[in-house]
């Protein structure tokens, strides 16, 4: 069982959506154990947009079931405030990153969930913020 719950960053659901086979796999153990996937409405917003970008309408239904049966974290003033603090902190050391990461970063930590991304280069800057990879044989 995983030891905890997590937010998945839009890199790795785009995976889950392909089919890659480590996602899946990560995917269903956590399903097992937690029951439904969430992410932020800014993870939504990112996979949405590349979907209509290449008017891939069958995968737009596709991702709208997948929303329906997951738990999407919307955005709080809680959160909002949280960002600014990583933005400031991440700021104030020269180690920026974009506005999507942090607001997804601020999500998780916010509702105490590591975060699953394939970008350990950003999310690692950020303090307090547990990070996993399902892209990676090695995890389990």
């Amino acid at each position: 069982m995983p030891a905890m719950k997590v937010l998945i960053d839009t890199d790795i659901l785009s995976a889950i959506m392909r089919k890659n086979p480590l996602a899946i796999k990560q995917a269903g153990i956590y399903i097992t154990a937690y029951r439904k996937l969430t992410f932020s409405i800014i993870t939504r917003y990112e996979i949405l947009r590349g979907l209509k970008v290449k008017g891939l309408l069958n995968q737009m239904k596709t991702f709208d079931i997948l929303c329906n049966m997951s738990q999407v974290i919307p955005l709080t003033d809680e959160i909002v405030t949280r960002a600014a603090d990583i933005y400031a902190d991440l700021y104030q050391r020269g180690e920026l990153i974009s506005d999507a990461d942090i607001l997804i970063a601020a999500s998780a930590l916010t509702y105490g969930f590591a975060i699953v991304t394939n970008n350990k280069k950003h999310f690692g800057r950020i303090p307090h913020l547990n990070v996993e990879n399902w892209l990676l044989s090695n995890q389990g």
